[in-house]
C-alpha cells in the first residue's frame, strides 16, 4: 500500500511526489567511509580525518564508521575507538557519526556500543549477526539488548546476502517498538520487501537504500535516503539523485539514476571497498590498500569506476 502522496504539475508532466510521516534521522546522505591504511598497514588516522571533512563538504550528512566498507571486521576495538573519536573531531558541527558497533557477538556488541557513546557519536548501526544463522527471536533479542545500552539512536543493517539471515519484517516491526530503534538500512535488494517493510514499520521508523543502486526505487516507495558508497566520489550528485527523487522529479531522478549506475556497478565490480579504495587513491588522495583477506583492486577495475566517474561528473 501506498503511504500517502499527491499529484502535482511539474512542467508538461503530471509527478507523484511523496509525502510521508517519516523523518530522516541521520539526513538522507550517509557516507559508509572507507578506513584508510598507511604503506605499513596501520590507520592512517590523518588522512581518514580530512576524508571525513572531504565528504561532509561534498554532499554528506552523516559519516557511517566501521561499517562494512570500512573493513570493520579487520580492525581491533581499540582502532574502532579511535577512528570514533577521530570522526567525531572531523565533523565537528557539519554533520553526525554512526559507530557500526554490531557484530555477531552480543556481549561485543554491546559493549562497543557504550564505548562509541563515550566517544562522542551520534548513533549507532548493528548488522544483523552473521555465521551462526540465529532464528528471528534470538535476532530480535540481539538488538534489542544493543538498542538498550544507549540512548543512541540505532539503525538496522538488514542485509542477507552477507548475513545468510534476512531479518524478517515482523521481526523488523517488532523493533520498530523500540524507542531507541530509528531507522533500517535495507540491502535485501528486493523492492516487495522494502514495500512490506514500509507498511509494517511504525511511521517513527525510517528506511535507508543499503544499496547506492536502490536508492531510487526506495525512496520512490517511501525511503528517507541512502546509505551510499558512491558518495565518496559523487557526493552532490547522490544527493541530487535522493532529492529529486523524494520532490517526484521524475525526468531529473531518472536522469540522475541512469548517469550514476555505471559507477554504483563498477564499485563492485570486485568485493567492496576494493574498487572504491583504488578510485580514491588515483582521484583523491592515496588511502592505502585493503587489508588482508582484501587485496587491491585491478587496473581493469579501476579504469572501469574512473571512466563511470568522468561520465557522472557531468550530471
Amino acid at each position: 500500500m501506498f503511504r500517502g502522496g499527491r499529484l502535482v504539475a511539474h512542467g508538461f508532466a503530471t509527478v507523484l511526489v511523496m509525502e510521508t510521516a517519516r523523518e530522516a534521522p541521520f539526513g538522507p546522505v550517509v557516507t559508509a567511509i572507507i578506513t584508510p591504511f598507511d604503506a605499513e598497514g596501520a590507520v592512517d588516522y590523518g588522512t581518514f580525518w580530512r576524508l571525513v571533512r572531504h565528504v561532509l563538504d561534498t554532499g554528506t550528512d552523516t559519516v557511517l564508521v566501521t561499517g562494512t566498507t570500512g573493513e570493520s571486521p579487520t580492525l581491533t576495538k581499540a582502532e574502532k575507538i579511535a577512528l570514533y573519536k577521530a570522526a567525531v573531531d572531523a565533523a565537528g558541527d557539519k554533520g553526525k557519526i554512526i559507530a557500526g558497533t554490531g557484530t555477531y557477538n552480543t556481549a561485543e556488541s554491546v559493549e562497543m556500543s557504550q564505548k562509541a557513546a563515550k566517544a562522542g557519536v551520534h548513533g549507532i548501526m548493528a548488522v544483523g549477526p552473521y555465521y551462526s544463522k540465529p532464528p528471528q527471536e534470538g535476532m530480535r533479542r540481539h538488538f534489542e539488548a544493543i538498542a538498550d545500552a544507549t540512548d543512541l539512536p540505532m539503525m538496522i543493517y538488514n542485509i542477507p546476502g552477507r548475513t545468510s539471515r534476512l531479518i524478517a519484517v515482523d521481526t523488523l516491526a517488532q523493533l520498530g517498538a523500540h524507542e531507541n530503534i530509528v531507522a533500517i538500512k535495507d540491502a535485501v535488494a528486493d523492492i516487495d520487501f522494502t514495500k512490506r517493510e514500509l507498511e509494517a514499520l511504525p511511521d517513527s521508523v525510517a528506511v535507508y537504500a543499503g544499496d547506492d543502486s536502490m536508492t531510487r526505487d526506495i525512496v520512490t516507495a517511501g525511503g528517507v535516503g541512502v546509505v551510499s558508497v558512491a558518495s565518496h566520489l559523487a557526493g552532490p550528485q547522490v544527493r541530487r539523485l535522493v532529492e529529486a527523487t523524494s520532490a517526484g522529479d521524475e525526468a531529473e531522478s531518472r536522469k540522475l539514476h541512469d548517469g550514476l549506475m555505471p559507477l554504483f556497478e563498477a564499485l563492485f565490480v570486485e568485493p567492496n571497498p576494493m574498487p572504491l579504495k583504488a578510485a580514491l587513491s588515483k582521484l583523491w588522495a592515496d588511502v592505502g590498500e585493503p587489508r588482508l583477506p582484501l587485496i587491491p583492486a585491478s587496473e581493469e577495475t579501476l579504469t572501469m569506476v574512473v571512466h563511470a566517474m568522468e561520465a557522472a561528473s557531468e550530471l
